[in-house]
């Protein structure tokens, strides 16, 4: 069964992919469309009004649904396996905060204005870089379990009132508008242009995850354990954080804050590889592109007046979910 995961999971990605791609508001012949977008691209072929829909609506949208997914749901599973928590969220390092204050700067100073709409995302990912170089700082010399979850805690606690200092003071009621619902998440009205900005953060940060694998395995022994296997918990644990915080900060930095996916997700795959943090990591992407491919096709089929963003949908599935997961440890230790 275990064998068999990863391309089950790949062939159910490619499914509800093409999904994504045929339902909308229009029936569409979706290969036609592709093939003469691509034609576009290369031989500057004109685009036919199914392409253009297809092409530059649809693709974006369930790319950036499948690397945001896939970014939440590995980086749970490496910070969950890193601080052997299983009640631990990505959100936790404050990257995600970081990346919502750069951005919320941007509607408030309208800094990079030579940018255009990619000031936004550029500006999340500068405020997650940021945080990122605060937790390293506070969190000293020796990356520990405690240390890392208290430098998160304070982050994500400055991060948050120091947004609300934003909202108190936008200029106009427009402005704040326009933050708060990029603030609830959303992969609608994104391009390739601001794929272009997540992608090569998500290759670099999930490289950084893959190649910490065996850190992982020895931890779930135990800590001195796996210092006895020369696996440098310290440095090689830094490299986890900095894996995690790429992740997070730019997904949150192009989609806004579209949580829980990286609490739920690990805790759903890893019965099916047998408890093994380091085989958890490779299924939570791919699990998790999956699941916010198909929140975003859901909420597609609402009331387009009244949209539903991608954020608050996966919290109304992602909070009863904690609660259950908190009453189930509570049991535990009864």
């Amino acid at each position: 069964m275990e064998r068999l995961l990863n391309p089950v999971l790949i062939l159910l990605l490619l499914l509800v992919a093409l999904l994504s791609l045929t339902i909308g508001t229009l029936d569409l012949e979706v290969s036609s469309a592709l093939a003469n977008w691509f034609s576009n691209l290369f031989t500057g072929k004109a685009l036919t009004r199914e392409a253009l829909i297809v092409g530059e609506i649809r693709l974006p949208r369930t790319l950036l649904a499948l690397v945001v997914g896939a970014a939440m749901g590995m980086s749970g599973a490496a910070l969950q396996g890193l601080l052997r928590n299983p009640l631990v969220d990505p959100g936790l390092i404050g990257a995600s905060q970081g990346a919502a204050l750069g951005a919320a700067l941007v509607f408030y100073f309208n800094i990079f204005p030579g940018l255009g709409t990619l000031a936004t995302p550029i500006a999340g990912l500068v405020g997650a870089a940021l945080t990122l170089f605060i937790l390293m700082g506070l969190s000293g010399s020796m990356a520990r379990p405690a240390i890392i979850i208290m430098a998160g805690l304070a982050i994500s606690t400055l991060s948050s009132a120091l947004l609300a200092v934003v909202l108190n003071f936008a200029p106009n009621p427009y402005a704040m508008q326009e933050l708060v619902f990029w603030l609830l998440g959303s992969v609608s009205n994104r391009g390739l242009d601001n794929l272009a900005i997540l992608f090569p953060a998500f290759v670099i940060g999930s490289i950084m995850l893959l190649m910490q694998r065996k850190l992982l395995l020895g931890l779930s022994l135990g800590e001195q354990v796996a210092d006895s296997m020369g696996l440098e918990v310290t440095k090689r644990g830094r490299y986890i954080v900095l894996g995690t915080a790429l992740l997070v900060g730019s997904s949150v930095a192009v989609a806004g804050n579209i949580g829980f996916i990286g609490l739920i997700v690990p805790h759903l795959m890893r019965p099916l590889v047998r408890y093994r943090p380091d085989r958890l990591l490779l299924p939570s992407a791919l699990a998790g592109a999956i699941f916010v491919l198909l929140a975003d096709i859901l909420v597609r089929q609402l009331p387009p007046e009244r949209e539903l963003k991608l954020g608050v949908l996966t919290a109304l599935v992602g909070a009863p979910f904690f609660v259950w997961l908190v009453w189930k440890e509570r049991q535990r230790w009864l």
